[in-house]
């Protein structure tokens, strides 16, 4: 298992634009403390060594089926995007120096409610674990990792199931695979 970190410096900045998260059954805690733990998680097993910044924005089919069509050229809706900033000089998770402690914009991750809550009843999981399932895949994304080809998709599943663990979220690859 993946050995996680204390990381305090990075930003999570999280943008709910859509009143379906605020009204969605996700426990005890809201959709904004669920997506800043688990994107915290992925920086504590995952991140740089550097402070960084992330921001994650919560919103509707109808704006995740515009961003999916003008950045993708696919006309639906999706259950997360990622926008890296990245400009592909320098991985992510390099030992950069950042002398002056201002976090690095890694970028944004996109979360359309509608979707999510529709594969978390298919698949009979709770919402709140698919969300943070989703800004794992998502932040993962940001941090360079993809799943292009099968050894790539395997590496990335499995970083994805152990910080999962971290934040006691069962293997959402097991239930897809039963």
């Amino acid at each position: 298992m993946t050995q996680a970190t204390t990381r305090s410096k990075d930003t999570i900045a999280v943008d709910t634009n859509f009143d379906g998260w605020d009204r969605a059954r996700l426990g005890e805690a809201s959709a904004e403390t669920l997506v800043a733990a688990a994107a915290r998680a992925v920086m504590a097993v995952a991140g740089p060594v550097y402070a960084t910044e992330i921001g994650v924005r919560l919103t509707s089919d109808s704006e995740m089926r515009t961003l999916n069509n003008t950045y993708r050229g696919r006309d639906s809706a999706t259950n997360v995007l990622s926008f890296a900033m990245d400009d592909g000089d320098e991985s992510p998770s390099s030992a950069e120096n950042l002398s002056d402690g201002t976090p690095k914009l890694l970028g944004d991750v996109v979360i359309a409610y509608e979707t999510c809550a529709s594969e978390a009843e298919d698949q009979a999981k709770p919402l709140a674990d698919h969300l943070r399932h989703m800004v794992v895949h998502g932040v993962l994304h940001l941090l360079g990792h993809d799943h292009q080809s099968e050894d790539d998709a395997l590496e990335m599943e499995q970083l994805e199931r152990s910080i999962l663990a971290h934040l006691g979220v069962p293997d959402p690859y097991a239930r897809a695979a039963a």
